[in-house]
């Protein structure tokens, strides 16, 4: 349904993903994984028409996505960024609203449809309470929890997330990664993430790609991704790497850096 066909992506004379190309299957969550500096963002930003190829294309439905005018793009995309902000006394109710805007014309105020998806946001994200509440008053987990809200309420076909855990403790990292797989699993949303924690891809992920310098070094599921020897090229470190007892997807547990000249 989304597919990048030989991009190069850059800016000004730096080239950041050469030749790229990646498929995206419907209902999917495929997760994005890589060294710092290796593409993964740009190669998200790129997905959602942030950033334009220099070379190459990208398709939504088989359509360049260049030529999907830009409120049709985001009633079937949504992009959510690292950094996210909002005016101070915005509530919460008010926030998930602007989700709405792409299915609405520039005179129309809010209705009774926008109600009824606003508050199915809220429900799917577990905000039931929290409407009035002003998103500068909540705790990173709840905020995460507020823009994941807004995002929904766009009725994507594709969900997109850049590291949507950083700056989470862990117990609102698990949270937020089991409430986007509630929503892939009932809502039937493809999601696309790119994520730092190996452990959380592989759990949570139907597919992983991994990076290295703007090129795809693996693809698959975490079963046939995930190895020694992809982790020393990728990452540098030497790790074992057992398999989780409920889904039976591999767990890494690192043991040291990975130095080069101790191998030879």
């Amino acid at each position: 349904m989304l597919k990048a066909e030989h991009i190069q992506v850059g800016y000004e004379d730096r080239v950041v993903i050469n030749d790229l190309t990646l498929e995206i299957k419907k209902g999917e969550i495929l997760s994005i994984l890589g060294p710092n500096g290796c593409g993964k963002s740009t190669l998200l930003k790129t997905l959602s028409r942030v950033i334009l190829p220099k070379k190459g294309q990208v398709y939504l439905e088989e359509k360049p996505l260049h030529a999907i005018k830009s409120k049709v793009i985001s009633t079937k995309l949504a992009l959510l960024s690292q950094h996210n902000y909002a005016p101070a006394d915005i509530t919460v109710k008010q926030l998930i609203y602007y989700g709405r805007f792409p299915h609405k014309k520039w005179y129309e105020t809010k209705s009774k449809e926008d109600e009824e998806v606003i508050e199915w946001a809220i429900t799917h994200t577990g905000l039931k309470g929290y409407e009035d509440k002003r998103v500068s008053s909540l705790s990173g987990g709840e905020r995460q929890r507020v823009w994941l809200a807004m995002a929904l309420a766009q009725k994507p076909d594709v969900l997109l997330l850049d590291e949507p855990t950083t700056y989470l403790d862990i117990s609102h990292q698990l949270e937020l990664m089991e409430l986007i797989e509630e929503i892939n699993q009932n809502l039937e949303m493809t999601v696309v993430m790119v994520l730092h924690d190996i452990n959380q891809a592989s759990r949570y992920s139907n597919r992983l790609v991994v990076m290295k310098s703007g090129k795809i070094v693996a693809d698959g599921s975490p079963n046939e991704v995930i190895n020694e020897e992809l982790l020393k090229e990728i990452y540098k470190i030497e790790c074992e790497i057992e398999r989780d007892t409920i889904n039976y997807k591999p767990r890494i547990h690192p043991i040291r850096t990975y130095k080069q000249e101790e191998a030879i």
